[in-house]
């Protein structure tokens, strides 16, 4: 067991090393980059055109944002879990985080390493606090600087990258997460939740908060379902054969309105 594990209860431990991927930097048995190694140009083109051919990807855009998908969701999952259903804080500094690309040519198998995986409780009137400095690491300390070099390297567009990184964090909190029933948890994931909507641009290292300029109103397709669509594509589909296309895809607001279906629709 490692130390932070007995800060945390066992399902949640459980649920943060398994759906949520997150491990001791030492335990990986594969390569990982540095942060400082993933934002040198160089490095980031190299990996970009080594793993295109790996998921599927035919360019290195498209690698780009399927990648910054993956990246987030390890990246948010893992540290606001942990923040809004543990009452807990993880170091998500750039030094003590590793980036893994790893995928096995069917689907992606990395994960979230941390140098050291310890784990700070915080009382009630720090909380507030501490949650600033956890978002301020992940997004702008973090996020933001590997959007950067993927943008400059690919030409992949910011606003496609940082909504990926929207549609992350509100599956976490209205998936993942909506099936707490202790009130104290509820109360604590949903403070958490408006304070990521509400938080200032700088938080972020971007222009505006991504959280909240992508948060549109669900609307309801022409087969009953509701879905927030997003407004840019990720670009799933160019790497799938045939076309799949993830559940809130622009594109299927199109094909909607000219009373097709454009492929495969896939909860991602």
């Amino acid at each position: 067991m490692t130390p932070a594990a007995g800060l945390f209860s066992a399902a949640d431990w459980q649920y943060l090393t398994g759906p949520l991927q997150l491990i001791e930097a030492a335990g990986v048995d594969h390569p990982t980059l540095s942060v400082a190694d993933f934002t040198d140009p160089a490095r980031c083109r190299l990996l970009l055109d080594e793993l295109g051919p790996v998921i599927g990807a035919p360019s290195r855009r498209i690698t780009a944002s399927l990648l910054s998908k993956r990246l987030a969701f390890l990246i948010t999952g893992a540290s606001l879990y942990a923040l809004s259903a543990c009452n807990r804080t993880l170091d998500m500094s750039a030094d003590n985080c590793r980036i893994d690309p790893s995928h096995d040519g069917r689907r992606w198998t990395s994960c979230l390493p941390l140098h050291r995986l310890e784990a700070q409780a915080w009382p009630a009137d720090q909380r507030d606090h501490a949650r600033g400095v956890l978002v301020d690491q992940v997004f702008a300390g973090l996020i933001a600087p590997l959007w950067a070099v993927l943008h400059q390297v690919s030409g992949v567009p910011m606003r496609m990258l940082w909504e990926n990184t929207a549609v992350r964090v509100y599956s976490l909190y209205e998936r993942r997460m909506a099936d707490f029933t202790e009130p104290a948890s509820i109360a604590r994931r949903d403070a958490d939740w408006h304070f990521l909507i509400d938080a200032p641009a700088a938080l972020f290292g971007w222009s505006a908060n991504p959280l909240a300029r992508f948060l549109y109103a669900p609307t309801r397709r022409a087969n009953g379902d509701t879905v927030r669509f997003r407004r840019t594509c990720c670009l799933y589909f160019k790497a799938t054969q045939p076309p799949v296309y993830c559940r809130t895809c622009p594109l299927l607001t199109i094909a909607d309105k000219h009373g097709c279906e454009p492929g495969t629709a896939k909860q991602r």
